[in-house]
């Protein structure tokens, strides 16, 4: 007899009460139970009190963790390097209808008799404006160098800009003649749309919100058509402000040949306009390709002493200006005080005699500004 009974027939090895262990294959190492989900608590946890017997596992490893926590601090960090740069940024930001608003000049250059007439197959020979230049070719530009804060290729950006501006302005015949006017207000600042919208749909003589201020206008009503190519004269000079600003000066002569609805046949009359403009340019606007005009000083003619603010009604060819009061009023409200008018001195029949048609001398556009 041995000293062990054996197991019963049919038992399973390694079971209870015989046979083998039907989990041997079955290896709980170390990593296994590291990477469970699922921990029973110690016993001293059980004694304590838990409510629950297991505890939940991290799901990530902790080294990875950490790794996810320090990226997300990295991105933290980041932003906030970001908004703080943002606050301290060295350049200006104006926000849309913060911008400085354009000072409008007017000044009606008036006829001394009749408006000549010149040959509308070729009306600039013999007269001032035969060696002009024509169209864009007379907006030149000078010799480019750094301005102060802004280099050589800022500074020829905003030539660029204020050369497009001044064609777009001056040039098209579209806008000019009182059609389509987008291409020059896609150039202007955000800050300013306001005020260029106003000056086209209710413009008004109060210095602000005269249309020719922006641009050279013909009163659509007038039905005027240009007869061949503008020609142009002027110059431009860029320097800085004390505002670490940018600023082109434009003065330009254009010279128009045009005809009125009645013209008759083959002529034709000039018209003359001359604009001073000064431009503002942060590094952003050159960035952006937009630009600010804050000041016009415009001197136009033949027109009479009392100009539209919706736009130019020339005097054509064979008219002349109509008799009217021109006394500078100091009691009248109702004109700005800025609103004087000048006899002009036609490029084709010369300079007009002594006689006044104004209480003021001739005077360059610049020479008869009001004072600011």
């Amino acid at each position: 007899m041995s000293g062990s009974a054996d197991p019963p027939e049919g038992a399973p090895d390694g079971a209870p009460g015989g046979g083998e262990d039907e989990y041997r294959s079955v290896v709980f190492d170390e990593s296994f139970v590291r990477a469970a989900r699922i921990q029973e608590l110690s016993a001293q946890e059980r004694l304590d009190g838990s409510a629950r017997a297991v505890r939940i596992r991290h799901v990530l490893p902790r080294g990875l963790a950490r790794q996810v926590t320090a990226l997300i601090l990295l991105i933290v960090l980041a932003f906030g390097f970001a908004v703080y740069m943002g606050v301290r940024h060295p350049y200006r930001a104006v926000a849309p209808g913060l911008g400085e608003q354009l000072r409008v000049t007017m000044i009606p250059l008036v006829p001394v008799g009749r408006v000549p007439a010149v040959s509308a197959a070729a009306p600039f020979a013999g007269g001032t404006a035969a060696n002009y230049k024509i169209g864009v070719q007379g907006l030149v530009l000078p010799p480019l160098h750094a301005v102060g804060g802004f280099a050589r290729s800022e500074v020829q950006q905003a030539y660029a800009i204020a050369r497009e501006y001044l064609d777009d302005s001056g040039l098209d015949q579209d806008a000019v003649t009182g059609g389509d006017v987008r291409k020059v207000r896609d150039l202007l600042d955000p800050g300013q749309l306001a005020q260029f919208d106003a000056s086209l749909t209710r413009p008004s003589e109060d210095s602000l919100h005269n249309s020719t201020g922006w641009l050279v206008r013909f009163d659509p009503a007038a039905r005027i058509t240009l007869v061949g190519a503008t020609r142009v004269q002027g110059t431009l000079d860029a320097t800085e402000t004390s505002h670490s600003l940018l600023e082109v000066s434009s003065d330009h002569t254009f010279v128009y040949a045009l005809r009125g609805p009645h013209s008759a046949a083959g002529v034709a009359s000039l018209f003359t306009v001359r604009r001073q403009l000064r431009f503002r340019f942060d590094h952003q606007d050159l960035e952006r390709h937009r630009i600010e005009v804050v000041e016009a000083d415009v001197a136009a003619g033949p027109l009479p002493c009392s100009v539209p603010a919706q736009g130019f009604r020339p005097i054509l060819a064979g008219d002349t200006a109509p008799a009217q009061a021109v006394a500078a009023d100091p009691y009248d409200h109702g004109r700005p005080v800025g609103a004087v008018c000048v006899p002009l001195s036609s490029p084709v029949a010369g300079p007009p005699s002594t006689r006044q048609t104004s209480p003021t001398r001739p005077l360059s556009p610049a020479a008869a500004r009001p004072s600011r």
